[in-house]
C-alpha cells in the first residue's frame, strides 16, 4: 500500500482532531450561565409592596417585573388576584395591548364571577380600541374605516358583551358611548368593500354587503347609504322590482340623501315618487 504524502497526512490528523474536538463539545456542552433571579426569595408581601408603589409612582415596568414575579411565585398567594387584576392595568399602562389582552382573557376564564370580572372586560375591550387607533385619526387626515379593522372588531365585540353581561357596570356607559362610534365605523367599512364590489361589477356581492350592514349595524348612520348600495346593486342585476322597492324605503327614511341627487337613481326615482304622489 502506497503511503500518504506529508501534507496530505497532517492534513487528515488535522480534520480527525477538529471533529473529535467538536465531539466532544456535543456530548459534554459547556453549561450556559443562568441569568440571576432578583426575586429570588424575595417575599410576596414585599413583591406586592413593591408593585403598589410603582403603580403610585407611575413606573409601570417595574410594577410589570414586580406583579408578574407574583403571578409566577405566588399563584395562590394573598395577593394573587389583586395583582393579576393590576397587571392587565400596568400592562395597559406601558401600551402593550396584546398583553393587556391576554392578562384580561385569563383573568375572566379564572374568575368569571369575580366582583371585577368586569373590570376586565372593560380593560380587555379598550387594549383592542387602542390597537385600533391611527396617529392621524383625531385630525381627520386619514379614514379609518378604510383600513383594517380587525382590533375595533375586537373592541366592539367586547364592550357589547360588557353592556349585555354587566348593564349596571360602572363601566357600561363609556362602553355604550363607544358602541356608538364603533358600529358606525365598521358600518362604514362595510359600505366600502360594497362600493368597491359596484366598482368591479360584482351586484350581488354589494347587496349582501348593504343588507348585512342593515341586518348587523340597525342604528348606525351608515343604513341609509347601504340602502342606497342594495339599489344599485339590484339596478346591476337588472332587478327593477327589487330596486324600486327598496329605493322607496330609501326615500321614505332619507330624502336629503346625497345619491338621490346623483344621476344613477333619476329614472326609477320618478318612477318611485310618482307611486307615492
Amino acid at each position: 500500500m502506497r503511503a500518504l504524502p506529508l501534507a496530505t497526512h497532517l492534513v487528515t490528523l488535522l480534520l480527525i482532531a477538529l471533529l473529535a474536538t467538536g465531539c466532544a463539545g456535543r456530548s459534554a456542552p459547556e453549561a450556559e450561565e443562568e441569568e440571576p433571579d432578583e426575586f429570588a426569595g424575595v417575599a410576596e408581601q414585599q413583591l406586592y409592596e413593591e408593585a403598589r408603589d410603582a403603580l403610585e409612582g407611575r413606573r409601570f415596568t417595574t410594577a410589570v417585573t414586580r406583579l408578574e414575579a407574583i403571578d409566577t411565585r405566588y399563584p395562590f398567594g394573598r395577593h394573587a388576584e389583586q395583582a393579576q387584576l393590576e397587571l392587565i392595568y400596568a400592562y395597559y399602562e406601558t401600551n402593550d395591548w396584546e398583553a393587556t389582552r391576554a392578562a384580561a382573557s385569563r383573568f375572566i376564564r379564572l374568575h368569571p364571577t369575580h366582583p371585577q370580572a368586569d373590570y376586565a372586560l372593560y380593560m380587555r375591550g379598550l387594549a383592542s380600541w387602542q390597537a385600533g387607533r391611527f396617529s392621524l385619526e383625531r385630525l381627520r387626515l386619514i379614514d379609518i374605516s378604510r383600513r383594517d379593522l380587525g382590533a375595533s372588531r375586537d373592541a366592539y365585540s367586547d364592550f357589547r358583551e360588557l353592556v349585555t353581561r354587566y348593564p349596571d357596570s360602572e363601566y357600561a356607559p363609556d362602553a355604550e358611548q363607544r358602541i356608538v362610534y364603533l358600529r358606525n365605523l365598521l358600518a362604514r367599512h362595510e359600505l366600502h368593500v360594497a362600493d368597491f364590489y359596484l366598482r368591479k361589477g360584482a351586484y350581488l356581492a354589494a347587496v349582501e354587503r348593504g343588507r348585512w350592514v342593515i341586518e348587523n349595524y340597525p342604528e348606525s348612520e351608515a343604513t341609509r347609504d347601504a340602502l342606497a348600495t342594495m339599489v344599485e346593486g339590484y339596478l346591476g342585476l337588472e332587478m327593477r322590482d327589487r330596486a324600486h322597492e327598496v329605493l322607496q324605503v330609501l326615500i321614505e327614511n332619507d330624502p336629503g340623501n346625497e345619491r338621490l341627487r346623483g344621476r344613477t337613481f333619476t329614472p326609477l326615482h320618478v318612477e318611485a315618487s310618482a307611486l307615492s304622489a
